[in-house]
């Protein structure tokens, strides 16, 4: 059974750096068309933090521009999102989903499990 596998959340001070980590497994020839990175604080809703198209073109929430970065690696099997300059309010639980392709086959969206960050002041 194919799943997006998270890492890399936990705790880092404010305006430190982590980088999260989205990975299909177990390896097959799935591969990660498009993605992105959503987060959910405490007694908020879900919000799309960033995503990436097909076409590796890049959108970004409001309050993360110029602080996050969304990728894929080469051979579109990991999703990642680099977050630098962190603050407080980027404290929450960090999803990732993606759309899945393979040759002749459907297209597959799959959610992560959830990381925690968590942004000491």
């Amino acid at each position: 059974q194919v799943q997006l596998v998270e890492s890399g959340g936990g705790l880092v001070q404010f305006g430190g750096s982590l980088r999260l980590s989205c990975e299909v497994r177990p390896r097959s020839i799935f591969r990660i068309d498009r993605g992105g990175w959503y987060r959910q604080a405490p007694g908020k809703e879900r919000e799309l933090v960033a995503s990436i198209t097909s076409g590796d073109t890049t959108n970004y929430a409001e309050g993360v521009k110029d602080r996050f970065t969304i990728s894929r690696d080469n051979l579109k099997t990991t999703l990642y999102l680099q977050m630098n300059k962190m603050q407080p309010e980027d404290t929450a639980v960090y999803y990732c989903n993606a759309a899945l392709v393979r040759p002749f086959d459907r297209t597959l969206e799959l959610w992560g499990q959830g990381t925690p960050v968590i942004v000491s002041s």
